[in-house]
Protein backbone atom coordinates (compact mmCIF):
# COMPACT_ATOMS: atom_id res chain seq x y z
CA UNK A 1 0.00 0.00 0.00
CA UNK A 2 1.27 3.47 -0.74
CA UNK A 3 1.89 5.93 2.33
CA UNK A 4 0.50 8.70 2.42
CA UNK A 5 2.55 12.04 3.20
CA UNK A 6 1.21 14.90 3.95
CA UNK A 7 3.30 18.34 4.63
CA UNK A 8 2.02 21.64 5.94
CA UNK A 9 4.44 24.54 4.94
CA UNK A 10 5.23 24.49 8.99
CA UNK A 11 5.74 21.10 9.42
CA UNK A 12 7.97 21.21 6.47
CA UNK A 13 10.20 24.26 8.01
CA UNK A 14 10.19 21.80 11.02
CA UNK A 15 11.57 19.02 9.10
CA UNK A 16 14.00 20.09 7.15
CA UNK A 17 15.40 22.66 9.72
CA UNK A 18 14.17 25.79 7.06
CA UNK A 19 12.74 29.31 8.65
CA UNK A 20 9.54 28.64 6.87
CA UNK A 21 8.62 27.61 3.72
CA UNK A 22 6.73 29.81 1.24
CA UNK A 23 2.79 29.42 2.24
CA UNK A 24 0.86 28.98 -1.38
CA UNK A 25 -2.36 30.63 0.90
CA UNK A 26 -0.40 33.61 0.64
CA UNK A 27 0.31 34.18 -3.03
CA UNK A 28 1.78 37.77 -3.01
CA UNK A 29 4.41 36.25 -0.67
CA UNK A 30 5.47 33.54 -2.53
CA UNK A 31 5.88 35.62 -5.79
CA UNK A 32 7.91 38.35 -3.70
CA UNK A 33 10.47 35.41 -2.29
CA UNK A 34 10.37 33.70 -5.47
CA UNK A 35 11.72 37.07 -7.19
CA UNK A 36 15.57 36.25 -7.82
CA UNK A 37 15.42 32.51 -7.62
CA UNK A 38 16.85 30.05 -9.98
CA UNK A 39 14.66 26.85 -10.61
CA UNK A 40 15.83 24.09 -12.03
CA UNK A 41 12.86 22.24 -13.24
CA UNK A 42 14.51 18.55 -14.33
CA UNK A 43 11.85 17.50 -17.41
CA UNK A 44 12.23 15.14 -19.85
CA UNK A 45 14.18 16.38 -22.77
CA UNK A 46 13.99 14.50 -25.88
CA UNK A 47 11.80 16.60 -27.86
CA UNK A 48 12.44 20.05 -29.63
CA UNK A 49 9.28 21.02 -29.37
CA UNK A 50 9.02 20.48 -25.75
CA UNK A 51 12.73 21.68 -24.77
CA UNK A 52 11.26 24.86 -26.57
CA UNK A 53 7.95 25.79 -25.31
CA UNK A 54 10.21 25.09 -21.94
CA UNK A 55 12.55 27.83 -22.95
CA UNK A 56 9.48 30.42 -23.95
CA UNK A 57 7.98 29.75 -20.44
CA UNK A 58 11.86 30.28 -19.22
CA UNK A 59 11.43 33.45 -20.91
CA UNK A 60 7.70 34.59 -19.67
CA UNK A 61 9.11 33.47 -16.17
CA UNK A 62 11.84 35.93 -15.66
CA UNK A 63 9.92 38.92 -17.63
CA UNK A 64 7.01 38.55 -15.30
CA UNK A 65 8.14 37.20 -11.73
CA UNK A 66 11.88 37.57 -12.00
CA UNK A 67 12.36 34.06 -11.81
CA UNK A 68 15.18 32.29 -13.75
CA UNK A 69 14.10 29.18 -15.40
CA UNK A 70 17.02 25.91 -15.71
CA UNK A 71 16.09 23.36 -17.67
CA UNK A 72 18.29 20.09 -16.58
CA UNK A 73 17.14 17.79 -19.35
CA UNK A 74 16.53 14.17 -18.43
CA UNK A 75 16.21 11.02 -20.46
CA UNK A 76 14.63 9.27 -17.61
CA UNK A 77 12.43 11.02 -14.93
CA UNK A 78 13.65 8.42 -12.56
CA UNK A 79 17.04 10.02 -12.68
CA UNK A 80 15.73 12.76 -10.86
CA UNK A 81 13.90 10.79 -8.59
CA UNK A 82 17.55 8.98 -7.66
CA UNK A 83 19.05 12.65 -7.13
CA UNK A 84 16.53 13.44 -4.74
CA UNK A 85 16.09 9.69 -3.10
CA UNK A 86 20.42 10.17 -2.80
CA UNK A 87 20.27 13.84 -0.97
CA UNK A 88 17.68 12.51 1.93
CA UNK A 89 19.56 9.18 2.47
CA UNK A 90 22.74 11.84 2.73
CA UNK A 91 20.62 13.91 4.97
CA UNK A 92 20.54 17.01 2.90
CA UNK A 93 16.72 18.09 3.80
CA UNK A 94 17.06 21.64 2.35
CA UNK A 95 19.08 22.86 -0.64
CA UNK A 96 18.51 20.39 -2.83
CA UNK A 97 19.58 20.30 -6.23
CA UNK A 98 15.86 19.85 -8.36
CA UNK A 99 13.15 22.42 -7.40
CA UNK A 100 10.55 21.21 -9.75
CA UNK A 101 10.39 17.55 -11.52
CA UNK A 102 7.79 16.60 -14.33
CA UNK A 103 6.21 13.44 -13.16
CA UNK A 104 3.85 11.58 -12.94
CA UNK A 105 2.51 7.34 -12.98
CA UNK A 106 5.34 5.31 -10.78
CA UNK A 107 7.89 8.07 -10.27
CA UNK A 108 5.50 10.24 -8.62
CA UNK A 109 3.89 7.00 -6.38
CA UNK A 110 7.84 6.19 -5.25
CA UNK A 111 8.28 9.79 -4.53
CA UNK A 112 5.35 10.67 -2.10
CA UNK A 113 5.77 7.12 -0.51
CA UNK A 114 9.35 7.36 0.49
CA UNK A 115 8.54 10.94 1.83
CA UNK A 116 10.23 12.89 -0.93
CA UNK A 117 7.99 15.77 -1.99
CA UNK A 118 6.71 19.33 -0.65
CA UNK A 119 3.25 19.97 -0.06
CA UNK A 120 0.12 20.39 -0.03
CA UNK A 121 0.65 23.65 -2.59
CA UNK A 122 -0.67 22.28 -6.10
CA UNK A 123 -4.58 22.91 -5.22
CA UNK A 124 -3.91 26.41 -3.84
CA UNK A 125 -2.02 28.07 -6.69
CA UNK A 126 -4.29 30.54 -8.08
CA UNK A 127 -4.55 29.37 -11.84
CA UNK A 128 -5.95 25.97 -10.21
CA UNK A 129 -9.10 27.92 -10.06
CA UNK A 130 -9.40 27.95 -13.98
CA UNK A 131 -9.45 23.39 -14.06
CA UNK A 132 -12.40 21.59 -12.87
CA UNK A 133 -10.84 18.22 -10.90
CA UNK A 134 -14.94 16.94 -10.54
CA UNK A 135 -14.93 16.57 -14.51
CA UNK A 136 -12.10 16.00 -14.78
CA UNK A 137 -10.62 13.18 -12.14
CA UNK A 138 -7.03 12.59 -13.54
CA UNK A 139 -6.75 16.19 -12.21
CA UNK A 140 -6.46 14.64 -8.78
CA UNK A 141 -5.37 11.10 -9.28
CA UNK A 142 -1.98 10.03 -11.09
CA UNK A 143 -2.28 6.52 -12.32
CA UNK A 144 -5.13 6.03 -9.57
CA UNK A 145 -2.84 7.34 -6.64
CA UNK A 146 -4.56 10.77 -5.07
CA UNK A 147 -2.16 13.82 -5.75
CA UNK A 148 -3.52 15.01 -2.22
CA UNK A 149 -1.84 18.51 -3.51
CA UNK A 150 1.63 17.43 -3.86
CA UNK A 151 1.75 18.04 -7.77
CA UNK A 152 -0.01 20.15 -10.06
CA UNK A 153 -1.47 19.02 -13.41
CA UNK A 154 -0.61 20.71 -16.66
CA UNK A 155 -0.85 19.10 -19.72
CA UNK A 156 -3.46 15.97 -21.09
CA UNK A 157 -2.13 13.46 -23.03
CA UNK A 158 -4.33 10.85 -24.96
CA UNK A 159 -2.64 7.49 -26.82
CA UNK A 160 -3.83 8.43 -30.47
CA UNK A 161 -2.85 6.10 -33.72
CA UNK A 162 -1.81 7.62 -37.24
CA UNK A 163 -1.79 6.63 -40.41
CA UNK A 164 -0.63 7.57 -43.89
CA UNK A 165 -3.94 7.70 -45.80
CA UNK A 166 -2.11 7.07 -48.51
CA UNK A 167 -0.95 3.87 -48.29
CA UNK A 168 -3.60 2.85 -45.58
CA UNK A 169 -7.41 3.94 -46.10
CA UNK A 170 -9.14 2.34 -42.68
CA UNK A 171 -6.43 1.50 -40.13
CA UNK A 172 -7.47 -1.34 -37.54
CA UNK A 173 -9.32 0.17 -34.78
CA UNK A 174 -8.55 -2.37 -31.50
CA UNK A 175 -5.68 -4.52 -30.64
CA UNK A 176 -7.13 -7.87 -32.04
CA UNK A 177 -7.61 -6.10 -35.94
CA UNK A 178 -4.16 -4.80 -35.59
CA UNK A 179 -3.02 -8.29 -35.33
CA UNK A 180 -4.74 -9.41 -38.19
CA UNK A 181 -4.01 -6.74 -40.16
CA UNK A 182 0.19 -7.06 -39.40
CA UNK A 183 -0.30 -10.67 -40.05
CA UNK A 184 -1.78 -9.66 -43.90
CA UNK A 185 1.16 -7.00 -44.18
CA UNK A 186 3.61 -8.67 -42.22
CA UNK A 187 6.62 -5.65 -41.20
CA UNK A 188 4.22 -2.58 -41.53
CA UNK A 189 3.91 -1.95 -37.41
CA UNK A 190 6.07 -1.74 -34.79
CA UNK A 191 6.52 0.19 -31.54
CA UNK A 192 9.57 0.98 -29.14
CA UNK A 193 10.99 -1.09 -26.73
CA UNK A 194 10.11 -0.89 -23.21
CA UNK A 195 10.70 1.06 -20.97
CA UNK A 196 10.45 3.41 -23.30
CA UNK A 197 7.42 5.21 -22.42
CA UNK A 198 5.87 4.93 -25.62
CA UNK A 199 6.42 0.96 -25.47
CA UNK A 200 5.28 0.93 -22.32
CA UNK A 201 2.00 2.71 -22.96
CA UNK A 202 1.23 0.22 -26.39
CA UNK A 203 1.87 -2.83 -23.30
CA UNK A 204 -0.96 -1.17 -21.55
CA UNK A 205 -3.39 -0.22 -23.64
CA UNK A 206 -3.11 -4.15 -25.02
CA UNK A 207 -3.35 -5.23 -21.60
CA UNK A 208 -6.90 -3.35 -20.45
CA UNK A 209 -8.38 -4.08 -24.91
CA UNK A 210 -7.15 -7.56 -23.96
CA UNK A 211 -7.42 -8.73 -20.19
CA UNK A 212 -10.75 -10.61 -19.12
CA UNK A 213 -11.07 -8.04 -15.88
CA UNK A 214 -10.04 -4.23 -16.36
CA UNK A 215 -10.93 -3.57 -13.22
CA UNK A 216 -8.03 -5.48 -11.31
CA UNK A 217 -6.16 -2.94 -12.88
CA UNK A 218 -7.31 -0.22 -10.86
CA UNK A 219 -5.78 -2.08 -7.52
CA UNK A 220 -2.55 -2.72 -6.86
CA UNK A 221 -0.69 -5.79 -8.95
CA UNK A 222 -0.90 -9.15 -6.77
CA UNK A 223 0.68 -11.81 -7.93
CA UNK A 224 -2.88 -13.86 -8.50
CA UNK A 225 -3.95 -11.13 -10.39
CA UNK A 226 -0.77 -10.17 -12.61
CA UNK A 227 -0.96 -13.65 -13.76
CA UNK A 228 -4.95 -14.02 -14.80
CA UNK A 229 -4.63 -10.53 -16.15
CA UNK A 230 -1.60 -10.61 -18.66
CA UNK A 231 -2.09 -14.24 -20.09
CA UNK A 232 -4.11 -12.97 -22.66
CA UNK A 233 -1.50 -10.04 -23.39
CA UNK A 234 1.68 -12.47 -23.56
CA UNK A 235 -0.36 -15.12 -25.98
CA UNK A 236 -1.06 -12.10 -28.18
CA UNK A 237 2.49 -10.53 -28.43
CA UNK A 238 3.33 -13.89 -28.89
CA UNK A 239 1.80 -14.08 -32.07
CA UNK A 240 2.12 -10.48 -33.33
CA UNK A 241 6.16 -10.19 -32.78
CA UNK A 242 6.95 -12.17 -35.84
CA UNK A 243 4.79 -10.21 -38.17
CA UNK A 244 6.64 -6.09 -36.79
CA UNK A 245 8.85 -4.53 -38.50
CA UNK A 246 12.20 -6.80 -38.53
CA UNK A 247 10.30 -9.41 -37.09
CA UNK A 248 10.45 -8.30 -33.87
CA UNK A 249 14.06 -8.99 -33.23
CA UNK A 250 14.81 -5.21 -33.05
CA UNK A 251 12.83 -2.30 -31.72
CA UNK A 252 12.32 1.23 -32.46
CA UNK A 253 14.02 3.27 -29.62
CA UNK A 254 11.14 6.00 -29.63
CA UNK A 255 8.63 8.12 -30.51
CA UNK A 256 10.72 10.10 -33.04
CA UNK A 257 12.15 6.87 -34.45
CA UNK A 258 8.30 6.11 -35.17
CA UNK A 259 7.83 9.07 -37.12
CA UNK A 260 11.41 8.52 -39.11
CA UNK A 261 10.31 4.96 -39.99
CA UNK A 262 6.92 6.16 -41.53
CA UNK A 263 8.32 8.80 -43.33
CA UNK A 264 10.50 6.43 -44.65
CA UNK A 265 7.59 4.10 -45.79
CA UNK A 266 9.08 1.55 -43.78
CA UNK A 267 5.65 1.31 -41.53
CA UNK A 268 2.06 2.71 -41.76
CA UNK A 269 1.16 3.09 -38.46
CA UNK A 270 2.40 4.97 -35.47
CA UNK A 271 1.09 6.13 -32.59
CA UNK A 272 2.27 8.64 -29.99
CA UNK A 273 0.61 9.72 -26.40
CA UNK A 274 0.13 13.69 -27.90
CA UNK A 275 -3.39 13.73 -30.16
CA UNK A 276 -1.42 16.50 -31.91
CA UNK A 277 1.90 14.36 -32.67
CA UNK A 278 0.48 14.04 -36.51
CA UNK A 279 0.21 17.50 -36.98
CA UNK A 280 3.08 18.39 -35.66
CA UNK A 281 5.07 15.99 -37.71
CA UNK A 282 3.32 17.53 -40.77
CA UNK A 283 3.96 21.24 -39.82
CA UNK A 284 7.70 20.06 -39.15
CA UNK A 285 8.05 18.49 -42.95
CA UNK A 286 8.39 14.88 -41.10
CA UNK A 287 5.96 13.53 -42.42
CA UNK A 288 3.35 13.78 -45.30
CA UNK A 289 0.01 15.65 -45.33
CA UNK A 290 -1.82 12.66 -46.25
CA UNK A 291 -1.24 11.26 -42.61
CA UNK A 292 -3.55 11.34 -40.39
CA UNK A 293 -4.90 10.40 -36.69
CA UNK A 294 -7.41 7.25 -35.35
CA UNK A 295 -8.50 5.84 -32.15
CA UNK A 296 -9.53 2.41 -30.79
CA UNK A 297 -13.25 2.27 -30.69
CA UNK A 298 -13.06 1.12 -27.22
CA UNK A 299 -10.77 4.25 -26.32
CA UNK A 300 -7.34 4.96 -25.63
CA UNK A 301 -5.18 6.01 -22.56
CA UNK A 302 -5.35 9.01 -21.12
CA UNK A 303 -3.58 11.03 -18.26
CA UNK A 304 -2.07 14.24 -17.32
CA UNK A 305 1.14 15.41 -16.66
CA UNK A 306 2.39 17.27 -13.27
CA UNK A 307 5.26 18.81 -11.57
CA UNK A 308 5.75 18.13 -8.38
CA UNK A 309 8.66 20.02 -5.97
CA UNK A 310 10.65 17.94 -4.12
CA UNK A 311 11.31 18.03 0.10
CA UNK A 312 14.35 19.82 0.26
CA UNK A 313 14.29 22.29 -3.04
CA UNK A 314 15.46 25.01 -2.49
CA UNK A 315 13.22 27.44 -4.69
CA UNK A 316 10.06 26.29 -3.99
CA UNK A 317 8.63 29.93 -3.98
CA UNK A 318 9.70 29.96 -7.51
CA UNK A 319 9.07 26.36 -8.43
CA UNK A 320 5.53 27.63 -7.91
CA UNK A 321 5.12 30.41 -9.66
CA UNK A 322 6.07 28.57 -12.38
CA UNK A 323 3.72 25.66 -12.24
CA UNK A 324 1.25 28.12 -11.82
CA UNK A 325 2.37 30.12 -14.63
CA UNK A 326 2.26 26.78 -16.63
CA UNK A 327 -1.93 26.63 -15.49
CA UNK A 328 -2.14 30.02 -16.97
CA UNK A 329 -3.93 30.49 -20.16
CA UNK A 330 -0.91 31.69 -22.32
CA UNK A 331 0.77 29.12 -21.80
CA UNK A 332 -1.82 26.82 -21.96
CA UNK A 333 -2.97 27.90 -25.16
CA UNK A 334 0.57 28.06 -26.28
CA UNK A 335 1.20 24.57 -25.14
CA UNK A 336 -1.75 23.43 -27.29
CA UNK A 337 -1.27 24.83 -30.32
CA UNK A 338 0.09 22.02 -33.01
CA UNK A 339 2.83 24.34 -34.43
CA UNK A 340 4.22 24.63 -31.02
CA UNK A 341 3.67 21.22 -28.89
CA UNK A 342 0.28 20.25 -29.06
CA UNK A 343 -0.15 18.92 -25.80
CA UNK A 344 -3.86 19.20 -24.44
CA UNK A 345 -4.42 21.93 -21.74
CA UNK A 346 -5.83 21.25 -17.96
CA UNK A 347 -7.70 23.97 -17.84
CA UNK A 348 -11.55 23.89 -18.30
CA UNK A 349 -12.93 26.37 -21.39
CA UNK A 350 -16.25 27.22 -19.79
CA UNK A 351 -14.00 28.75 -16.75
CA UNK A 352 -11.99 31.15 -18.90
CA UNK A 353 -12.71 34.96 -19.90
CA UNK A 354 -13.68 35.37 -22.73
CA UNK A 355 -10.14 36.52 -24.37
CA UNK A 356 -8.64 33.46 -22.70
CA UNK A 357 -10.82 31.21 -24.35
CA UNK A 358 -10.71 33.07 -28.00
CA UNK A 359 -7.14 32.10 -27.34
CA UNK A 360 -8.17 28.02 -27.63
CA UNK A 361 -10.38 28.76 -30.18
CA UNK A 362 -8.22 29.81 -32.48
CA UNK A 363 -5.61 26.99 -32.31
CA UNK A 364 -4.68 25.93 -36.02
CA UNK A 365 -5.77 22.06 -35.54
CA UNK A 366 -5.49 20.60 -38.51
CA UNK A 367 -6.95 18.04 -40.89
CA UNK A 368 -4.60 15.80 -38.95
CA UNK A 369 -5.82 16.39 -35.56
CA UNK A 370 -8.84 14.80 -34.70
CA UNK A 371 -11.78 16.83 -32.79
CA UNK A 372 -12.01 16.31 -29.03
CA UNK A 373 -15.62 14.36 -29.53
CA UNK A 374 -13.77 11.83 -32.15
CA UNK A 375 -11.42 10.92 -29.59
CA UNK A 376 -13.39 8.55 -27.55
CA UNK A 377 -13.43 7.58 -24.26
CA UNK A 378 -10.57 8.06 -21.83
CA UNK A 379 -9.12 4.73 -20.49
CA UNK A 380 -7.85 5.13 -17.13
CA UNK A 381 -3.76 4.28 -16.48
CA UNK A 382 -3.52 1.26 -14.63
CA UNK A 383 -1.95 1.16 -10.74
CA UNK A 384 1.86 2.11 -11.24
CA UNK A 385 2.61 -1.30 -9.52
CA UNK A 386 1.63 -2.95 -12.90
CA UNK A 387 3.89 -1.43 -15.13
CA UNK A 388 6.90 -2.60 -13.06
CA UNK A 389 5.96 -5.93 -13.64
CA UNK A 390 4.84 -5.67 -17.52
CA UNK A 391 8.46 -3.73 -18.27
CA UNK A 392 10.47 -6.56 -16.47
CA UNK A 393 8.23 -8.87 -17.71
CA UNK A 394 8.55 -8.03 -21.37
CA UNK A 395 12.37 -7.50 -21.44
CA UNK A 396 12.64 -11.13 -19.48
CA UNK A 397 10.64 -12.88 -22.87
CA UNK A 398 11.47 -10.45 -26.14
CA UNK A 399 14.51 -8.26 -25.16
CA UNK A 400 17.29 -7.31 -23.04
CA UNK A 401 17.05 -3.43 -21.45
CA UNK A 402 18.36 -1.30 -23.92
Amino acid sequence: MIRQFFCTAALCAAATGALADPDPADWAAVTEEARGQTVYWNAWGGSDAVNGFIDWLGAQALAQHGVTVTHVKLSDTAEAVSRVLAEKTAGQDSGGAVDLIWINGENFAAMKEQGLLFGPWAEALPNFTLTDPEANAALTADFTVPTEGLEAPWGMARLVFFHDSARLAEPPRSMAALADWAADHPGRFAYPQPPDFLGSTFLKQALIELTPDPALLSQPVTDAAYDAATAPLWAYLDALHPNLWRQGRAWPQNGPRLVQLMADAEIDIGFDFNPNAAANAIAAFQLPDTVRSHVHDGGTLGNASFVAIPYNAKAKAGAMVLANLLMSPEAQARMANPEIWGLGPVLALDRLAPQDRALFDALPLGEATLDPAALGPTLPEPHPSWMDRLETDWTRRYGVAP
